[in-house]
């Protein structure tokens, strides 16, 4: 039978949740910290809550709009990234979708890459959505001030990443405090009654689970030669795998984070995968490969069938096929025929609906706490990449005892740093082999 499944991800605006309507108090000057802080997360004697973030690229603009929008009381106060223009421009274009709820000054305008620091000390709600490097040391200091945490997926690029997002996760359990993911799948209405329904057994055993994410090169820019080496690197992060992780990790984990929603959170026990650079070779690609293939086993005998691919002038696909004994569902078609021939009505802004949870868990004081999938899924992506890059089989054993990290370690990042990677004399970037490249 032919699959529905769309090319493409559908998704409706959704009315956020009526809350209560908060008074406009004037914004104090030092954020609540401590233990045991869940219900007074936000500023002391006040109905707002000051949310602050940590990069100004065009995710957490969105994602900082919406958090706008899930809380009446809340109000941005604070915002850093590497350059200052784009602070500003962010802090505009925000404040015209949301006039009354930004209220960042100058003064509260940060740039570099100790800069997040500031924003912690601002703010009760952090926003972080930046380079996926850094996500896990942004998200423990967070979390280590007492504050409650958005997190942009991946949660980690690498063995040493994913294992600090765990400890911050657990951190927040002890500290009562809110870690909600940027793997939004798992809160769109239509997605979570198809996955219902495939444990509810619509279409029989599981046996395959085919995953794709293949599109065109992702915010390519054309490089700004007033730049230093760091500030362009930085400035393209999803072409640098020690900034982004590359694509397995950067995009094809949200697809290996449905696959393992419907496998109720089962790991593999090996995968192996294979990748590299076949047309998108120019020096604005930075060092990633433009396509990636990687099979998952478990010990169930299900396998996934994963691929993802930044290429122009292919065909593309976005979609999460699962096949059953019984029939087949489209998680993002949010459908299943076979057998059981059904189709979801519900829809809904995921994006939205992940700030409207952690919003009403920070009023209600019942913190959420998204720590088990974020690990699981971006530990799976994170051996699918290296699977890919060394050409060898990894066991989930092998990348879980792993410290490997894409050199230098966040925290060892400078503004004065030279970049880990340089062009090569024909100003390309030099870029792992397959069978040669060791890695864990």
């Amino acid at each position: 039978m032919k699959s529905p499944e769309k090319n493409s991800e559908g998704m409706n605006q959704t009315s956020r949740r009526n809350f209560l309507r908060l008074t406009g108090a004037a914004i104090p000057t030092i954020a609540l910290a401590g233990l045991e802080v869940s219900r007074f997360a936000h500023a002391a004697g006040s109905d707002i809550i000051r949310v602050g973030m940590i990069g100004c690229g065009g995710r957490n603009s969105g994602a900082a709009v919406q958090a706008l929008r899930a809380d009446s009381g809340a109000r941005l106060v604070a915002m850093c990234d590497i350059f200052m223009d784009r602070v500003k421009a962010k802090r505009e274009e925000i404040k015209k979708q949301m006039p009354d709820q930004v209220v960042v000054d100058d003064d509260h305008c940060f740039v570099g890459l100790e800069s997040y620091k500031r924003v912690i000390e601002c703010s009760d709600v952090v926003l972080i959505a930046n380079a996926a490097k850094f996500h896990p040391i942004h998200m423990m200091a967070a979390i280590e001030a007492g504050k409650h945490v958005f997190v942009e997926k991946p949660h980690g690029i690498d063995p040493y990443g994913v294992k600090l997002t765990a400890k911050a996760c657990e951190l927040a359990r002890k500290k009562n405090l809110c870690v909600v993911s940027g793997l939004h799948s798992r809160h769109h209405p239509g997605y979570a009654e198809t996955v219902e329904k495939i444990h509810d057994g619509a279409i029989g055993d599981v046996i395959t689970i085919e995953e794709k994410f293949l599109r065109p090169p992702y915010n390519v820019i054309p490089r700004n030669p007033a730049l230093s080496e760091l500030q362009w690197q930085l400035s393209t992060q999803y072409h640098f795998n020690w900034l982004s992780g590359d694509d397995v990790v950067q995009s094809l984990v949200h697809n290996l984070d449905r696959a393992t929603w419907v496998l109720n959170g089962q790991t593999p026990v090996r995968c192996y995968g294979m990748g590299g650079r076949s047309s998108m070779v120019d020096q604005i690609y930075g060092n990633v490969f433009d396509h990636h293939a990687v099979v998952y086993e478990y010990a169930s005998g299900v396998k996934i069938f994963a691929f993802c691919r930044t290429t122009t002038g292919c065909y593309d696909e976005y979609s999460s096929i699962v096949h059953g004994s019984k029939g087949k569902a489209s998680i993002m078609g949010c459908r299943i025929w076979g057998e059981t021939n059904w189709r979801s009505q519900a829809n809904g802004d995921p994006y939205q609906i992940e700030h409207n949870k952690l919003f009403a868990a920070i009023r209600s004081g019942t913190p959420i706490n998204n720590g088990d999938y974020m690990v699981k899924s971006t530990m799976i992506a994170v051996m699918g990449q290296i699977s890919c890059y060394t050409g060898k089989a990894i066991t989930w054993e092998e990348i879980n005892n792993s410290d490997f990290f894409y050199p230098p370690k966040p925290e060892d990042c400078r503004d004065d740093m030279e970049p880990p990677v340089k062009p090569g004399p024909d100003g390309t970037y030099p870029v792992y082999i397959p069978g040669k490249t060791k890695l864990i």
